[in-house]
C-alpha cells in the first residue's frame, strides 16, 4: 500500500469543512479590507529564495526542497509566500500601477524539510497578505490587525500580540555590532549553528532553539537600545495606531524573526491555549523595505504576515470552538421506478442550477434505505417521486423535521422551497409579508413561476 509522505496530511471530512470555513472567512475579511487575491507558482527559481530569505536562515540552509528540472534549471518548492509575491510584483510591474499601495493576499501550500512535530509539517498551508508601496506606520498597524480580527471572528479568545522593531539600516547595523561584541566571549559555549550565525547573521542567534536558555541569549542587547531617533519615532507611531485600532499588544525586545529581509516592525500573534505547547505562534510577519530592491526591483517598502491554517485549526480545537458549519443537505430526491429515476436526474439538475443544495440516490437502495440516507445527510426536505403524481405535474414534498407533506405543482416548486427554506431555516423575509409578487399578481393568484431562488 502506498502511503502519504512523512510530514503531510490528507485533509477531508469535517476537518476539510473547517478549513474551507476558515478560508471563506479570510476571503470575506480581505474583501472588506480591499485586498486583491494573488496566486503564485508552487515552485520558483532556487535563486529567488536564496537571495530573499537569506543563505544563513534555517529555511534555506536546511529546509528547502530543491531539485533540478529537465532543463537543468535549479528549482525550489516555495518555503514561504512573500518572495514569490515580491517577484510577481516586480515582474508584472505592479509598481507602475497608479493605485498604490498594492495590497495582496494569498492562500497556498508551502514546503519545508523539517522534523515533523505537532503544529509543524513538511507540507503546510498558509494564508497571508503583502502590502507593497507604503512605508506609512498606519499600514503596519492595519496588517497586524487583520489576523487579530480574523481570530476573534473565529472565536479564539487567548490572543496575544507581541511586537518589536529592528529599526532602519543604521539602527540594525548598530545592533549587529553590539551583538557581535556581546556573543564573542560565549562562542565556545554555543552550538555549531550559533557559531555559523555569528559570522553571517548574528541576529539569528537570538532565534536558536538549542541555546535559548543560555545566559548569553537571555542577557543579549535589546534592539530598542540601538534605535536612532527616526526609528524610535516610527515605532511609537505604529504603537499609537495599534491603540487606535483597539489592538492590545506587548513590546517584546527579544523578538527578531528568522528571515533576513525584515527591518523595522516585526510581530508575532500567539494563541494562549492550554495544551498548545511552545509552537503557539499562529501568525507572524514584519516589514521588509529592502526586499524589492534586493530582487532587482525599484526601491519599494513592504510589509506582510503569514498564518498556517493547520495550526489555527488546532488552536480552535484546543479551545473547543465550534464553527457554525452547516453540514446539512437541503433537498433529497427519492425514487423507485426507472421512469422516476430518469425524472429525478433532471429535477436534481434543475434544483441545483437554481441555487439549492440537492442530493439523490446513487446506490440503488430501496425506499427505506433512501430515507435512512436522507437522514444521514441531515436533509431538510424530501421529494418523493411517484409516477402518478408526475403525470399530474405534481411533486410530493415532505418536511423531514415536522414530517408534514405537501403536494406541490411542478411550476410552483421553486417558490415553495424559497418560502419554506428561507422561512423555516433562515433569516429571510417570507414572500407572504409582501403585498404583491414581482409579476404584479397577489400571492394568492401567483403560480410562483415569476420567482427565482436566492437572488
Amino acid at each position: 500500500m502506498i502511503i502519504k509522505p512523512k510530514g503531510t496530511h490528507d485533509i477531508y471530512g469535517k476537518e476539510a469543512k473547517k478549513w474551507k470555513y476558515i478560508e471563506k472567512m479570510f476571503d470575506s475579511l480581505m474583501e472588506k479590507y480591499n485586498y486583491n487575491y494573488i496566486r503564485t507558482p508552487i515552485f520558483e527559481s532556487t535563486e529567488l529564495f536564496h537571495r530573499s530569505v537569506g543563505e544563513t536562515t534555517d529555511i534555506v540552509s536546511k529546509e528547502t526542497y530543491d531539485f533540478c528540472d529537465r532543463g537543468n534549471r535549479n528549482m525550489t518548492l516555495r518555503p514561504e509566500g512573500t518572495a514569490g509575491v515580491v517577484r510577481s510584483f516586480i515582474e508584472n510591474k505592479m509598481y507602475g500601477d497608479p493605485n498604490q499601495p498594492v495590497k495582496l493576499y494569498y492562500n497556498g501550500t508551502m514546503y519545508r524539510y523539517e522534523r515533523p512535530q505537532s503544529g509543524r509539517d513538511r507540507e503546510l498551508t498558509q494564508f497571508g497578505v503583502e502590502v507593497l508601496g507604503s512605508d506609512n506606520p498606519m499600514i503596519d498597524a492595519e496588517v497586524i490587525s487583520i489576523p487579530v480580527n480574523l481570530f476573534k471572528m473565529l472565536g479564539l479568545k487567548g490572543i496575544k500580540v507581541r511586537i518589536n522593531t529592528l529599526g532602519d539600516s543604521e539602527s540594525r547595523n548598530n545592533y549587529r555590532e553590539a551583538l557581535l561584541k556581546h556573543f564573542k566571549p560565549y562562542l565556545k559555549d554555543l552550538c555549531e549553528d550559533c557559531n555559523n550565525r555569528y559570522e553571517n547573521n548574528p541576529l539569528r542567534i537570538l532565534d536558536c532553539k538549542v541555546d535559548k536558555d543560555h545566559e548569553a541569549l537571555k542577557n543579549a542587547p535589546k534592539t530598542i537600545d540601538y534605535l536612532n531617533d527616526v526609528s524610535k519615532k516610527r515605532f511609537d507611531d505604529v504603537k499609537k495606531y495599534l491603540t487606535l485600532l483597539e489592538v492590545d499588544y506587548e513590546v517584546d525586545p527579544t523578538l527578531v524573526r528568522g528571515l533576513d529581509y525584515y527591518n523595522h516592525t516585526v510581530f508575532e500573534i500567539e494563541a494562549d491555549v492550554e495544551g498548545f505547547g511552545s509552537n503557539n505562534v499562529l501568525a507572524a510577519g514584519g516589514r521588509y523595505n529592502g526586499l524589492v530592491a534586493m530582487l532587482d526591483g525599484p526601491e519599494t517598502p513592504g510589509i506582510g504576515f503569514a498564518c498556517g491554517i493547520g495550526r489555527l485549526s488546532m488552536a480552535l480545537d484546543l479551545e473547543d470552538v465550534e464553527l457554525p458549519i452547516d453540514d446539512g443537505n437541503e433537498i433529497y430526491v427519492m425514487y423507485v421506478s426507472d421512469s422516476e429515476k430518469e425524472y429525478a436526474i433532471s429535477l436534481v439538475q434543475y434544483l441545483r442550477m437554481n441555487g439549492y443544495k440537492v442530493e439523490t440516490e446513487y446506490m440503488s437502495r430501496a425506499l427505506k434505505g433512501q430515507f435512512k440516507q436522507a437522514d444521514r445527510l441531515d436533509s431538510k426536505f424530501l421529494i418523493i417521486l411517484n409516477d402518478e403524481d408526475l403525470k399530474n405535474d405534481q411533486l410530493k414534498v415532505k418536511n423531514n423535521k415536522t414530517k408534514e407533506e405537501d403536494l406541490v405543482p411542478l411550476d410552483y416548486i421553486l417558490y415553495y422551497f424559497d418560502e419554506k427554506l428561507n422561512d423555516e431555516y433562515g433569516d429571510f423575509v417570507s414572500f407572504e409579508e409582501d403585498d404583491d409578487c414581482d409579476c404584479g399578481h397577489d400571492h394568492e393568484h401567483c403560480d410562483g413561476s415569476c420567482h427565482h431562488h436566492h437572488e
